[in-house]
């Protein structure tokens, strides 16, 4: 049983097999097992490379010199003392859980990391109650970290706004998700959204050089090189494969100790990246460049795009950006969307393949795209005159009697090629939409609409048909 203590009072207290310190502060009580400490030093021996290697101060942060610079807002946190309300942005291992923790400990407060992956309302408000009672008790601040935080859902996120309203806890966010689309609308107009870039070359070399010194090992030029290339920009994938090769190398990390710590590099490919990719995807095919097209499209079936997906994005790019410039474009489209449904993955990459590298090689025109948006702007404008009486539907002799398709000249039965009667209304008489472009199949579409239009200006309104 523990002993009494004074207010303010540091009191040690000597069990059989356990040592506590408690400490009596207003009525606040801390105990620490003395087991707990030595066991915190045993999991930091154990601790990964990474893990060992965090940065204490913004100083050492590698990377991010926007954020930590003279001029970034985390300095200009540190130096206000108050964190507020953070959404720290970027892909995995660039500082976001790293820059929180150091947060932190410059300003003196209570960190409390959470995880949206393994956390719920309940462990959250526990937090909340737990800054609540150092507040009164210690006079500290809290950090509250919620890692991944677009994981959690709304009622999740909501339940910490009355917090951060009251201005209980500081509050950091992690996400590698575009906060757009993961985060409500309440929690971000609360927070700053600060973005985190893919650590560069130069970044990872600083911290292949701290995980060299850190484990006292050599690594080759070669596997230096091999590191950073799969790494990816993300500072803690590279940390562990150097790890991991390290605790398998002779005396020097060479390539093969990397290949066999690493293996493939898994892509990262979530909300952002899927529109990214396909936007770069549709891009190249329209602009031209099969090779780039390939690139994209390897990304998306490598990460586990929907192949369906990418089918029916070459099926609208058939019609607008090819056009009529090859119409066989858009059957071999369908073909492949059809195919790819048909026999599935991983078969269903080479007609997206053939596909898409006979979209991006073709003759490129979307003056049928256009066409079609000129004629909608009028009709939206209120232009939708009536229908010209010679061509309207007579199906009753009433209708007819009103003059319903009287007129009308049967285009089979006529000797003109083409455009053998007027068909716009008056009131949009001469209104051109469709301009053919001089590219591949169109051009021919383009001379021959062209003659037609000059042979109807040149005939005589009231030719009569020759049958």
């Amino acid at each position: 049983m523990l002993g009494a203590f004074r207010q303010g009072q540091l009191v040690t207290v000597q069990f059989s097999k356990v040592r506590r310190w408690v400490r009596g502060d207003e009525g606040y009580t801390i105990c620490v097992d003395l087991f707990d400490e030595s066991g915190s030093e045993n999991l930091a021996r154990r601790a990964p490379l990474a893990e060992r290697l965090r940065p204490k101060t913004l100083d050492e942060v590698v990377g991010q010199p926007h954020l930590t610079g003279e001029d970034g807002p985390l300095r200009a946190a540190v130096e206000r003392r108050r964190i507020d309300s953070l959404i720290l942005w970027g892909p995995p291992g660039t500082g976001k859980t790293t820059l929180a923790r150091v947060l932190a400990s410059t300003v003196e407060e209570e960190f409390v990391p959470l995880s949206a992956v393994t956390s719920g309302v309940k462990d959250l408000r526990g937090a909340l109650d737990g800054a609540r009672e150092r507040l009164k008790y210690e006079d500290r601040g809290t950090l509250v970290f919620v890692d991944e935080v677009h994981r959690f859902n709304k009622t999740q996120q909501d339940a910490l706004l009355p917090a951060l309203e009251e201005g209980l806890v500081d509050f950091i966010g992690a996400t590698t998700e575009n906060p757009s689309f993961e985060v409500t609308a309440p929690l971000l107009s609360r927070s700053r959204v600060l973005r985190l870039r893919s650590l560069s070359e130069e970044d990872l070399g600083v911290l292949v050089g701290r995980g060299m010194e850190e484990m006292g090992v050599e690594v080759s030029a070669e596997a230096r090189e091999y590191l950073l290339r799969l790494a990816g920009g993300d500072g803690r994938r590279l940390l562990n494969a150097l790890e991991v090769a390290a605790s398998g190398a002779q005396q020097r990390v060479q390539v093969a100790d990397v290949e066999r710590a690493v293996g493939q590099r898994s892509l990262r490919y979530g909300r952002e990246e899927h529109y990214d990719v396909i936007s770069a995807f549709i891009k190249s095919v329209r602009g031209g460049d099969p090779d780039a097209a390939l690139h994209y499209l390897a990304r998306m079936l490598e990460a586990g795009e929907d192949p369906v997906f990418v089918a029916r994005r070459l099926v609208i790019l058939a019609s607008e950006d090819v056009g009529n410039a090859d119409p066989d474009s858009l059957p071999l489209a369908v073909a492949a969307a059809q195919a790819v449904q048909l026999i599935g993955m991983p078969e269903g990459r080479i007609p997206l393949a053939q596909a898409t590298t006979y979209l991006a090689s073709a003759p490129k025109s979307n003056a049928a795209y256009a066409a079609i948006g000129r004629a909608l702007e009028d009709v939206r404008r209120g232009s939708v005159p009536e229908v010209p009486m010679h061509l309207r539907n007579a199906p009753t002799s009433l209708m007819k009697e009103e003059g319903y398709g009287s007129g009308y000249r049967y285009a089979h039965d006529d000797e003109p090629e083409g455009m053998n009667d007027r068909y716009l209304p008056d009131e949009l008489a001469g209104r051109v939409y469709y301009e053919p472009k001089e590219r591949g199949a169109e051009a021919e579409i383009r001379e021959r609409i062209e003659r037609w239009r000059k042979e109807r200006e040149d005939r005589p309104s009231n030719q009569a048909p020759t049958s």
